[in-house]
């Protein structure tokens, strides 16, 4: 059972705090009055206004503010809405105390002391101060929401009017004003705002314009509306150039958008087979400098490979041996995103013959067999057979080189499902069939007789 312990003193008996910062020790009627818990200008305790907001809620959308320690029970760590005070001084949540004593504890948690009277006295003192704390907070963080969203409008009003920096500078405040406010997010895009920011972006659109209004748009919850507008070839050509040639955050932006635009649709060649955007999307994942682009970088790539007409094109541009070399420095996340790639492309004769002539690419994926996840376990199997089936005699050696046959008879003995060990299985007679069973076991290193 968590135990909370305030490093400040704490005496509900004498209705006494410790609220931190100048070690002033305060009683509750003090506090109410002055409003210091409040965070200044006084608090309306038991006022019309502060009983009609509910406690609950306004616990739950102020959950990331710092709470004073004396409203947080001792229990639970979280804020109490019910407090109940004991024999011993110490006040808890009602739901939490109750449910100490039903595990049959007869002592206070806080103290340990064992209680004289079980029963529990509501702290309607410390309960209307908590209601008032946080209906100011809660009152002032709506103020806050409303000033955000006015500020939004006001922007949009702007850029319906101005032009070159002046327009750059409006989407700038209004990319950080989304970003920063879910409540402005929406009020941006209830108010047309995502098809006027759309229609700033075309041919002969800058890119300083064009990076302010992609990065709002990628913040923005698009329609299906807002989508196929966006979908135009003049708007997707300059994302492209933006992704090529635009700063680390304008590339991701870019990334991110383009995914988000081409999620759930059957495109033909009109962004898959793009042939730029998978040069770009390389450079991104590629780019040692700025790690945060893989993760982006990788689900697109993957979105476009999901498209069977564009994956020889995504072949012919160097996708397969560049993934390869990135596997063994991927985190979980990205490696999966890389092998289901290259396990997508090795279902077309350029991305096998891509996979087999790359030297790193079955010592890298049997590194990668029973290490990191069963789903990297199974992409990377049928990375492998797709490889060794090409080329049994050329690639089966190599394999059994790189310790294939051993991680293989792991897969077949681990609790790994049946089709995953049947594809073991598989894999380990493909490699077999040139050696006596002698030789393959010496081959192999292995102690014990395979069957």
């Amino acid at each position: 059972m968590p135990m909370y312990h305030p490093s400040g003193a704490r005496r509900v008996g004498d209705l006494k705090f410790d609220v931190g910062g100048g070690g002033q020790v305060l009683d509750l009627e003090t506090a109410v009055k002055d409003g210091i818990l409040g965070g200044g200008g006084g608090l309306v305790c038991g006022g019309v206004a502060a009983e009609k907001l509910d406690l609950k809620k306004m616990i739950e959308e102020l959950e990331s503010i710092e709470i004073p320690s004396v409203f947080i029970c001792p229990i639970s760590l979280e804020p109490m809405q019910d407090p109940v005070t004991l024999c011993t001084g110490q006040t808890y949540e009602r739901s939490n105390i109750l449910k100490w004593f039903s595990l049959g504890h007869y002592t206070c948690p806080t103290t340990m002391q064992e209680l004289w009277d079980d029963s529990v006295t509501p702290n309607k003192t410390l309960h209307q101060l908590i209601h008032s704390w946080f209906s100011q907070k809660y009152s002032a963080m709506k103020k806050r929401s409303e000033d955000v969203q006015g500020r939004a409008l006001e922007i949009l009003e702007t850029l319906k009017k101005v032009k070159g920096q002046a327009r750059v500078q409006a989407l700038k405040e209004l990319r950080q004003v989304v970003t920063a406010h879910s409540s402005a997010k929406n009020s941006v895009v209830d108010n047309g705002g995502t098809a006027l920011i759309s229609s700033l972006l075309g041919p002969f659109t800058s890119h300083a314009v064009g990076s302010e209004a992609i990065g709002t748009l990628v913040h923005l919850d698009l329609s299906t509306e807002s989508k196929n507008s966006l979908m135009q070839p003049a708007k997707i050509s300059l994302m492209v150039d933006m992704l090529n040639e635009g700063s680390i955050e304008t590339k991701i932006n870019c990334t991110k958008l383009i995914d988000v635009l081409m999620e759930g649709k059957d495109l033909e060649s009109e962004i898959a087979s793009s042939l730029s955007l998978v040069v770009g999307l390389l450079r991104l994942i590629r780019d040692k400098r700025h790690s945060k682009g893989v993760l982006p970088g990788l689900s697109l790539l993957k979105t476009i490979c999901s498209h069977e007409s564009v994956r020889s094109s995504v072949v012919s541009v160097g996708t397969v041996p560049q993934l390869v070399e990135l596997l063994p420095s991927l985190h979980h996340e990205c490696l999966e995103l890389a092998l289901h790639i290259l396990e997508v492309l090795s279902t077309v004769e350029e991305g096998r013959e891509a996979l087999r002539c790359c030297a790193k690419t079955i010592p890298s994926v049997v590194g990668l067999l029973m290490k990191v996840s069963e789903t990297c376990t199974q992409l990377a199997l049928s990375i492998l057979w797709a490889v060794c089936k090409l080329a049994p005699e050329e690639c089966a050696s190599v394999a059994v080189e790189a310790g294939l046959a051993a991680k293989l008879l792991l897969v077949i003995q681990s609790g790994c499902n049946p089709t995953l060990k049947q594809r073991a299985a598989e894999l380990l007679k493909l490699c077999s069939l040139n050696y006596t069973t002698t030789s393959f076991i010496s081959k192999c290193k292995l102690t014990r007789t395979i069957q």
